[in-house]
């Protein structure tokens, strides 16, 4: 969940790595820290707080050296304090380390480093590590590469680390399991990062670590990777980053949510590109094509995912038994590995993850692998984890997503899933070639319909003044925009702050209807195509209690703009691609909430975008 940035060669270090933190503090913004060596000794600052505080701080230091080390931190041990800031020294002052993830034996190993004569000023885990290093180096005689490889040997735990001997200022070392590292490979320079975005403009060129791995990087020699089980040789291979720098600034938007948003036509069709072959009726997808069989003979497919993935994930459910008329179970990630699950060689898992690097769902991932199950990953990030985990998969090119709550994932994952479930179910035959044309045909035309939702706006913010203030809401939804509901309400509670709820509208009346007054706003889905008198009846329900009505309708529609307090239409389509267009308008209201409510819309307390520990 945090982020960590190094940098060693001939530039200056200090503006690459505070540059780099502020691209990565989407990974956790409680705290940030830096680490410099100047040719004779490291200056450390830290802080409580944003990059931006840490930036203000560290004109209280030398700022020199082309060596350092960074990091921005979602707390897990310790409050998010200075002192628990990383990085963190040794108890020497010879080592200093940044990390990301979670040690979960520090303590056994605190208490004996203890009785060893060490001391702790921290509540971290990373603290504990840095000495057991030192301990490892100083007790067998070892040089600090050796040190880190007996050190990650005894811990248990994720980590992604970064290691620097004030001593050997002409290497960092650098290791990796469960949390993700690159590492940026330049002429005479390496950078070492969360992911690429931090050193973009300085090299396409970069080396994923695989889990278990540590790297030896040197100035002016190759890298050197090792395996830390059993110190065997592993052979770097350099990828070509497709990543450019213009998708990781906001061009012009206030927020990179707002931007994300307002990307999403081009990112569905980006996402289509090379894929769907309307005029020929034709869906190509590699990662099917080549593993078809798997999914003709599947007893069922299991969907895991987290967050909004989750509901993307429930839209694919619907999409899959309606279309390809195949069995899907739809788990958390979380609670699928925790609970024994029932899984066989005759299975599908098919893992959902913007960033290809949720610990939960790549431990679902190493479960059903073990079992015997095929698995197919969605994800965003080439190079991901769980796209190195996967049997196969499908990337969404949805481009980078900075702002912590998914907008562009969510419509981008769910075009992925309907081209799938599409591509079998003409294969089985559940419907017929008239049929699937209709659904090509009117995929393509989805990113224009995106556009035509997005022309909501002014109105969507004029909606968003009236129930800022609201301290809960409901938002319902019935059929295949269930799940959008339930991701409208996500939003709202990630970047407001607001209590949020969604529930299938029918379910409304088997609780919920006891928290209806005249104060609480209420989001409806009610599109033509999708159960929509069923809908109507519930709105009336709503009305007839004094509840505020926030309807979400089809273009042209007049029945629910009677019983409703306000009315965004959006264009119409299929029944099984309207939540590309719905959601759209609650992402939007969602981020003008939060934007008049003074909160923080890329981000929001407490959140991180990428959660690498559990």
């Amino acid at each position: 969940m945090c982020g960590i940035v190094g940098y060693i060669g001939h530039r200056d270090a200090y503006p690459i790595i505070i540059k780099g933190l502020q691209r990565l503090e989407y990974r956790g913004y409680d705290s940030a820290g830096v680490a410099l060596f100047d040719g004779s000794d490291i200056n450390l600052v830290k802080t409580k707080g944003k990059v931006e505080d840490l930036n203000n701080k560290a004109k209280t230091i030398s700022q020199k050296g082309s060596v350092g080390i960074g990091h921005t931190r979602w707390a897990t041990h310790g409050v998010p304090n200075d002192v628990n800031s990383h990085p963190h020294y040794s108890n020497s002052g010879d080592l200093v380390i940044i990390h990301n993830g979670i040690i979960e034996n520090y303590e056994s190993i605190k208490k004996e480093l203890i009785k060893r004569g060490y001391s702790f000023i921290s509540d971290t885990d990373t603290e504990v590590l840095v000495n057991l290093i030192e301990e490892v180096k100083k007790t067998e005689e070892v040089k600090l590469g050796q040190a880190v490889q007996i050190a990650l040997n005894q811990v248990v735990g994720a980590y992604a680390i970064a290691v620097f001997d004030r001593k050997k200022p002409d290497e960092i070392v650098v290791a990796k399991l469960g949390s993700p590292l690159a590492i940026g490979v330049g002429e005479d320079e390496f950078f070492i990062a969360s992911d690429a975005s931090p050193f973009i403009e300085f090299t396409n060129n970069a080396v994923y670590l695989e889990d278990e791995e540590m790297a030896i990087i040197r100035l002016g020699k190759e890298i050197k990777l090792r395996k830390i089980k059993n110190d065997a040789v592993a052979y770097p291979r350099i990828l070509e980053l497709q990543m450019n720098l213009e998708e990781i600034e906001k061009g012009g938007y206030d927020h990179f949510m707002l931007k994300e948003i307002y990307e999403q036509p081009r990112a569905i069709k980006d996402t289509y590109r090379g894929r769907l072959l309307a005029d020929q009726g034709i869906i190509r997808m590699a990662g099917i094509d080549q593993n078809l069989e798997k999914f003709m003979n599947a007893n069922r497919i299991i969907i895991v995912a987290c967050g909004t993935s989750w509901h993307a994930g429930l839209v694919a459910e619907y999409i899959f038994e309606d279309l390809a008329r195949i069995p899907v179970e739809v788990e958390y990630a979380s609670e699928f590995r925790y609970r024994n699950p029932v899984i066989t060689e005759k299975d599908v898992l098919i893992a959902i993850s913007q960033s290809g690097e949720t610990a939960d769902t790549l431990a679902a991932i190493k479960l059903a692998k073990e079992k015997g199950a095929f698995v197919f990953g969605v994800c965003n990030v080439v190079g991901s984890s769980i796209a190195r985990e996967s049997d196969a998969g499908a990337y969404t090119h949805a481009g980078p997503e900075i702002g912590v709550a998914s907008t562009k994932a969510f419509t981008t994952q769910i075009t992925v899933l309907t081209l799938l479930a599409l591509k079998l179910a003409k294969e089985k035959g559940t419907f017929s070639q008239t049929k699937f044309h209709e659904f090509l045909t009117e995929l393509e035309t989805i990113p224009d319909k995106v556009e035509k939702a997005l022309e909501s706006n002014p109105l969507i913010e004029i909606i968003s003044n009236v129930y800022k203030d609201s301290t809960n809401c409901l938002y319902l939804g019935r059929g295949y925009n269930f799940p959008v509901a339930l991701e409208g309400a996500l939003k709202l509670k990630e970047i407001s702050y607001i209590h949020a709820e969604g529930y299938p509208a029918a379910e409304m009346k088997h609780g919920p209807i006891a928290l209806i007054d005249d104060q609480m706003p209420v989001f409806v889905i009610a599109t033509k195509k999708g159960h929509y008198e069923k809908v109507v009846s519930n709105i009336q329900e709503i009305k007839s209690r004094k509840g505020k009505i926030i309807a979400i309708v089809t273009e042209g529609d007049e029945q629910v703009k009677e019983l409703a307090d306000h009315v965004i239409e959006v264009p119409e389509t299929l029944e099984s691609l309207t939540p590309l267009l719905t959601t759209i308008p609650l992402q939007l209201l969602s981020y003008h909430i939060a934007v008049m409510r003074g909160c923080n819309v890329d981000q929001p307390r407490n959140l991180a975008k990428s959660v690498t520990v559990e």
